[in-house]
């Protein structure tokens, strides 16, 4: 996934890098940071991520005072550093979208979504996205700003090696376009042509029946390699929850596989859509 390279996930990989290399040293944080000359908070903050841009001279010194010679480990690592240090575009629309979350997707080799309110928004078109920040009173400036985003976050799906995406939302995200039909008939055309690509699966749930998705949106992120543990995305007004630790995720997965089963399946998710788009 060469073509996707995120900043976020960077800077976790290093975060993770820079605790085992201690570990190894059979130091612990203090230790560390005492004998790299950085203060407690300062190396706390760079070996947890909360410092988002931390220096190639502080990340060497901790290499250093953790015994890792110079060579190829210890240039990775310096490697790591400096692809954290990037900026990913999604940085110029911090006050439209959750940056971090963007970060994570950018690099994710699979994407498993559920919204139970809304079309998935790898697969909102244009006149979607308008529609539905109008009705939250987004402001003309800011639905611009909104469509951009969304529009430049779904490039990844047309990338030579494109995530694979599981996408599950419920039929009232549909049923609520009955009075845009023109961006209705848009949005459903365009979700049947996604669901031709090979890496793109949808299912949707009916309106009329209950489902364990009631709890709200979320999407479970996996990466390309074990170093990146799985995320789960929670989606709230700002920047949202994630969740790392191995019972949450499960809690999750096992959440998507029931809805999976409730869902209507892919194929007869299709048929309904055609008869939507084919219209009375």
């Amino acid at each position: 996934m060469a073509t996707r390279y995120s900043p976020t996930i960077r800077r976790r990989r290093l975060s993770a890098e820079l605790r085992r290399v201690r570990l190894a040293a059979k130091k612990t944080s203090e230790e560390a940071a005492a004998a790299a000359g950085l203060s407690r908070s300062t190396y706390s903050n760079i070996e947890s991520g909360v410092k988002k841009r931390p220096r190639l001279t502080e990340v060497r010194a901790i290499l250093d005072a953790c015994g890792v010679a110079p060579g190829r480990e210890y240039e990775e690592i310096l490697d790591l550093c400096r692809q954290s240090l990037d900026r990913g575009w999604w940085t110029r629309y911090r006050d439209v979208l959750a940056a971090r979350y963007v970060g994570f997707e950018t690099e994710a080799r699979s994407i498993t979504t559920w919204q139970p309110v809304v079309v998935p928004g790898l697969l909102q078109v244009p006149e979607y996205m308008q529609v539905t920040a109008q009705a939250c009173l987004v402001s003309p400036q800011d639905i611009r700003r909104v469509t951009d985003a969304r529009m430049t976050r779904q490039r990844i799906l047309d990338d030579e090696d494109p995530p694979e995406l599981w996408a599950i939302f419920d039929e009232g995200a549909l049923l609520r376009l009955e009075e845009f039909p023109e961006a209705k008939h848009t949005q459903v055309k365009h979700i049947l042509e996604m669901a031709r690509r090979p890496h793109v699966t949808i299912q949707m749930t009916l309106a009329s029946r209950l489902n364990p998705g009631s709890g709200g949106p979320f999407v479970i992120m996996e990466f390309p390699t074990t170093i990146d543990p799985t995320v789960v995305y929670l989606e709230t007004a700002t920047d949202g929850i994630y969740l790392e630790e191995a019972d949450d995720v499960a809690r999750y997965q096992n959440l998507i596989n029931h809805l999976r089963l409730v869902a209507l399946r892919p194929g007869e998710t299709l048929d309904y859509l055609q008869e939507v788009h084919a219209g009375p």
